[in-house]
């Protein structure tokens, strides 16, 4: 904590002793982050985050209008993941710019080196690197929480016609056939009454259960006061259950969706000791979302520093490159990321270098071309 504080005072001096070459630079630094921000949030909410939409209601039978909401709650975490391509974009486009227009060449003229260039720049990086991270560590562990709990309601409501009574709804198999059979008598503040339930799920038996109350969840339906008759296609009773309460899954199973949130639902600290109490299988893949909530926003200034040197322009080239490169180091990125977390969710890599090893990689090239950059040809 008092490594952050020093950090945010240097960067609180470094910014108030700021000179006009710095905010021209970063005037122009920050307009291009916002549009990139903008356009990069916007392609990720209509591809991926659409189908998710889509997803929730066809397969989940969750109402679109809270499906919506759903989607909004996770625009923090889409946030965290476009602030590093945000910056990287504003720093290629900005500094192209400036080397096509030939102002670099004239700074450096000057004696104003590369390194005086890309110094508002790496102090930008570092405070969007510290957003990045309050970001994730503070919102969107709430509001990830509020996504999965109104998903759940939704869900759970889903079954209930308030106020209808006698009603029936069934359940099909492929091609058409009944799968099961539900029978309510009435619904009354959110329980169901009298009710009757055909499953002919397995083959050569029929499962029937009658209950006085019941309710749905996510967990499955929970009936009060009942039997459950097990019976074969002929007719003959093979079994016969008297239960006070019981809860029986019917339908999908929720439980893989529900712990796909489970990291995002948690801040580092929280995670980690979350993680030292834990013997949950997927306790490795936990590990690498744990330190990937500290490598995730150094992200952003490591792809900075392989972002400056690419976007210096050779005198020979006269067109802005700098959109291009853009996007070009952000799929060699992401790449690398979906490499190395598949193979530590393998086991092939432990946790902390599977969630490192893209940063570990772009840093390695950008010091090489940075330094070539500065030292080599400037």
């Amino acid at each position: 904590m008092n490594t952050l504080v020093k950090i945010v005072k240097n960067l609180y001096h470094e910014i108030k002793n700021m000179k006009l070459l710095d905010k021209y630079i970063l005037k122009s630094v920050i307009e291009m982050f916002i549009m990139g921000v903008l356009v990069f949030t916007s392609i990720i909410f209509a591809s991926d985050t659409f189908i998710t939409l889509i997803k929730q209601i066809s397969m989940y039978g969750i109402p679109f209008k809270i499906a919506f909401i759903i989607i909004i709650l996770h625009l923090p975490s889409v946030f965290v993941m476009t602030i590093p391509m945000g910056v990287l974009l504003a720093t290629v486009m900005t500094l192209n710019g400036l080397s096509l227009s030939s102002e670099i060449t004239v700074m450096r003229a000057c004696g104003i080196g590369l390194n005086r260039i890309a110094k508002p720049i790496f102090i930008f990086a570092i405070i969007m690197s510290l957003v990045s991270f309050v970001v994730n560590e503070t919102i969107v562990p709430v509001m990830t929480k509020q996504s999965t709990d109104l998903a759940l309601y939704a869900f759970g409501q889903k079954n209930i016609p308030e106020g209808k009574q006698n009603f029936t709804f069934k359940e099909l198999k492929e091609g058409g056939l009944l799968k099961r059979l539900f029978y309510v008598g009435d619904c009354t503040d959110k329980t169901l009454h009298d009710i009757t339930v055909l499953d002919a799920s397995k083959d050569d038996t029929i499962q029937i259960l009658q209950a006085r109350e019941g309710k749905t969840s996510p967990l499955g339906w929970n009936f009060q006061k009942g039997a459950i008759y097990t019976i074969t296609d002929s007719g003959k009773t093979l079994d016969t259950t008297l239960f006070n309460d019981t809860t029986i899954m019917f339908g999908m199973d929720l439980s893989k969706e529900m712990n796909k949130n489970l990291a995002n639902e948690h801040n580092f600290l929280q995670l980690l000791k979350f993680l030292a109490k834990s013997d949950r299988a997927d306790k490795h893949e936990l590990e690498i979302n744990l330190f990937d909530k500290i490598a995730l926003p150094l992200t952003t200034i490591v792809l900075v520093l392989i972002g400056v040197p690419l976007a210096i322009t050779p005198p020979r080239v006269r067109y802005n490159r700098g959109f291009l490169f853009s996007i070009l180091i952000i799929f060699a990125y992401y790449l690398i990321r979906a490499l190395s977390i598949s193979f530590g969710e393998a086991g092939s890599l432990i946790p902390i270098l599977a969630a490192f090893m893209p940063n570990i990689i772009l840093t390695i090239i950008g010091i090489g071309l940075y330094y070539r950059k500065v030292y080599t040809i400037c």
